[in-house]
Parts: structure tokens; C-alpha cells; sequence
């Protein structure tokens, strides 16, 4: 007798390339058929053959506080009876845009004066690139190896993620002259990015940065990088867009700027682009900056921007119900649990003789199988990842979902207790032994 799952994914592949729309989904790094869910409910997912599963995907990272909150999707229902797509501005767009302005501050500084909203993370970094060539006049721009953000031409290489996962360099289908355009440096690393800038100072737009890398494995900027970018990058002319897709409104209310900010290190990116937790879950991205940038774009000024489905008013509405949700003792409720379970994660492991580091950001943590915390992506490629699939699939064969990929972060919400966090603690020295007894 087959299992559900197995029958959808061979349906699957007869009509989508690999059988999913977006490639981690395929478990390429740890084998096995993915779990197509049928719902979600709080911690709890459910597959299509009705298992229950406690979620540390949370929708790599939208559900802060925890699948189909009840208020956000009432928001949702209530929006959709209303119109589901309209083309034209609606004050829910404009509610959004002055929240997302409010929240992120750290006292009187504020780094965003306009927002602009779209309808995904690849679409709000790529916006933010042409906003800053516009906005300087110069073309090249400088990525960081192994930070993802998004999958736009010039944005592949060296990138984290599913590229990370795939072991690609890039992608087919980029013209090696959009590719030219973007100078890859080594992440936390002072020397390559006065070397860079040393160079090619005077052509350099921006330089694009996570604010704490997250799809090479979380891997946080060493103290006082961020800051770095931004000084190096002001003393050139050039722009510094901080990419908070993935952290943004998750770590902090604030972000990850915000957390850094209130921890002393003070710095002013001048794009931050925004996705996930600012939809609820939706499709909704966002880009935002200093008023003298922002208004660089159509239709008030030359560069150009639009689409049919930005602002989608059910979007919105799962936005708003999250972010007005999200208070800071949900940040402190999810800040308790992460902890408490990178704590068990790292004491199951040692007990088990694993080598391995449990590297942190904020309340994102993750599993790298070396010794010491990696700094950059190179070293997170040199972990052991084949210990890494014999760990997952422990773990979900005692109902515990994890990220299918050793280079992702895990992500609790909100509605984690202490049941489910108990039993995620009694399911990792399984786990921790699986990946004792791996082999290469």
C-alpha cells in the first residue's frame, strides 16, 4: 500500500518540473518523498496522509505567531468577501505602509520614510537594486557569498538557500553580462570589502546584505559588520540595502536592525526590503528607505516599478492582523522557546559525541556539523552535511518536522508550548544518535 504523499509527489512530477514549486521542497539533500500538507493549525502541521507533525519550518518563517492564527485569518475572510483583488490603492495599503514606517525605530531614528509594497521577497530586492542604480548612477553591484535574496538575474551567484542545498554556482539562463555586474566578497570579511570597494569604489551602486544570513545556515554578521558596510559604502557614494526578507519584523519588532540597534550597534542601511511575517503568510513583500530614495520611483520619480497584485488587499489584511499581533511578549515568548531548544539541540548532540555548533541570531538558530560557528560560506560548505539527513528524518519519523536541508534555519512561533517543545526535546537524542552513526 503507498502512501498519499508518494502518490501525489508521481503526480506531481508528471506536471510540475521536479515536482514542486520551489526546489528545498523536493528533499534533494535528504532524500525521501515530501510531505504535501493538507492544513496547519498553531505548531501542528498535517500531511496529506493525516500524520501531525510539530512544524519548525513555520512557512520558512511567516508564522510567527503560529499557523492560521485565528485573528489573521478572520482578517483574511473578512477582506475576501470584500473584493479579493482590485487594482487600485485601498486604505489597507496605506495603514500597512505606516505601520511598517512606526515599527521600525529605534528612538528618535528612523531609517524608513516610504514604503513601497510588492508581492515577494525576489521582487522587493530586485526593486531595491534598481532603485539604488537609479539613485547613484552606477552599475555594478556587491553580494555577499552565500546570502540569498531572491532569484532575479545577477543574484545567483554564490547564493545560499536551495542554490546552497543544489550545490550550484549560479543558474543557467543568465547572461554573463548581467552576472559581471554583481562582485561577489566573502561574508565577515573587513578586508575583502575595502578590497572591493578599494577597486571598483567609484562604479559600485550598493552593496546588498542579510541582515544576518540565514540560508547558508544562520550564520550572524560578526559585531560591527553591519556597520562596516554601511560606513564603507557612504564613504564611496554607494548605497547599503539591508535585506530583512527573511528577519524582518521575526527577530525583533524592529527586525534584526532593530536588535542590533538596541544592542549599541548603531547604522542607517538606506534600503531595507522586507517579506514573510510582513504578510501574515500572504503574498506580500516590501521595500523601504529614506524619502530622498524612495521617491526615486514611478510615478514620482524616474525609476520604474508596478504590479497588477501589490497591496492585494487579502495580503494586507494578513499583514496588518499580523504585525498588530505581534506585541513583545510574543517576541519574548518565541526568544524563550528558541533558546530553550538550541539549548537541547546542543546538549543532545554532545552526549551523542556529534561534532557540531548551534549557531544563533536573534531567535533563529540552526545546525551546522563542525565544530565551531561558521563565518562565512565556506565554511559552512566544509560541515559534515551527511549527518544531516539521517537527523531529519529521525526527527520526522517521530513527528517532528525540520527544514529539509542542513542550510536553513529553524524557526518556532508563538504557539509553541511547553508540550510541544517537550516533545521535540524527547525526540532529539534519536535523532542525535542517527547522526552519530552516519557515513559519508
Amino acid at each position: 500500500m503507498t502512501d498519499r504523499n508518494d502518490d501525489l509527489f508521481d503526480t506531481a512530477r508528471a506536471v510540475i518540473p521536479g515536482g514542486v514549486n520551489s526546489p528545498v521542497r523536493a528533499y534533494g539533500s535528504v532524500g525521501g518523498t515530501p510531505r504535501f500538507l493538507a492544513s496547519a493549525s498553531g505548531a501542528i502541521v498535517t500531511d496529506a496522509a493525516g500524520r501531525d507533525y510539530i512544524d519548525l519550518v513555520a512557512s520558512w518563517g511567516p508564522a510567527l505567531l503560529g499557523h492560521a492564527h485565528p485573528e489573521a485569518v478572520q482578517a483574511v475572510q473578512d477582506a475576501a468577501v470584500r473584493g479579493l483583488s482590485f487594482g487600485a490603492p485601498t486604505e489597507g495599503e496605506v495603514e500597512l505602509a505606516q505601520l511598517i514606517a512606526d515599527r521600525v525605530r529605534h528612538g528618535d531614528v528612523r531609517p524608513v520614510d516610504r514604503v513601497r509594497l510588492v508581492s515577494t521577497g525576489t521582487e522587493a530586492t530586485m526593486t531595491a537594486i534598481r532603485l539604488a542604480r537609479g539613485a547613484t548612477g552606477r552599475d555594478l553591484l556587491v553580494k555577499f557569498a552565500g546570502h540569498y535574496h531572491g532569484h532575479s538575474d545577477g543574484l545567483l551567484a554564490a547564493a545560499g538557500s536551495g542554490v546552497a542545498t543544489l550545490a550550484l554556482p549560479g543558474s543557467a539562463g543568465v547572461p554573463a553580462p548581467i552576472a559581471a555586474q554583481t562582485l561577489v566578497i566573502d561574508y565577515n570579511d573587513p578586508d575583502a570589502l575595502a578590497a572591493v570597494f578599494a577597486e571598483h569604489g567609484d562604479r559600485i551602486a550598493a552593496v546588498i546584505v542579510e541582515a544576518a544570513a540565514a540560508n547558508m545556515g544562520v550564520v550572524a554578521p560578526q559585531p560591527g559588520f553591519n556597520r562596516l558596510i554601511a560606513d564603507t559604502a557612504h564613504a564611496h557614494g554607494a548605497l547599503m540595502i539591508l535585506d530583512e526578507v527573511l528577519t524582518g519584523f521575526r527577530v525583533h519588532p524592529a527586525g534584526y536592525w532593530g536588535l542590533q540597534q538596541a544592542a549599541g550597534e548603531e547604522y542607517l542601511p538606506d534600503i531595507i526590503t522586507f517579506g514573510k511575517v510582513v504578510g501574515g503568510g500572504m503574498p506580500l513583500a516590501a521595500l523601504g528607505g529614506r524619502a530622498e530614495v524612495m521617491d526615486l520611483l514611478a510615478p514620482v520619480g524616474p525609476v520604474y516599478q508596478a504590479g497588477t497584485l501589490s497591496g492585494n488587499p487579502l495580503s494586507v489584511a494578513a499583514g496588518l492582523a499580523t504585525l498588530r499581533l505581534a506585541t513583545p511578549e510574543v517576541y519574548a515568548r518565541v526568544d524563550a522557546s528558541a533558546a530553550r531548544l538550541a539549548d537541547a539541540l546542543d546538549a543532545a548532540l554532545t552526549d551523542a559525541g556529534v561534532v557540531h555548533a548551534v549557531p544563533r541570531a536573534g531567535n533563529l538558530f540552526g545546525l551546522v556539523f563542525s565544530a565551531e560557528d561558521p563565518r562565512d560560506y565556506a565554511q559552512a560548505q566544509a560541515q559534515e552535511s551527511f549527518r544531516y539527513a539521517p537527523f531529519f528524518h529521525a526527527m520526522r519519523e517521530q513527528g517532528v518536522a525540520l527544514p529539509p536541508s542542513v542550510f536553513e534555519a529553524w524557526f518556532l512561533t508563538a504557539a509553541h508550548g511547553d508540550a510541544e517543545l517537550s516533545a521535540i526535546e524527547a525526540a532529539l537524542p534519536a535523532a542525535a544518535a542517527a547522526a552519530a552513526s552516519a557515513t559519508a
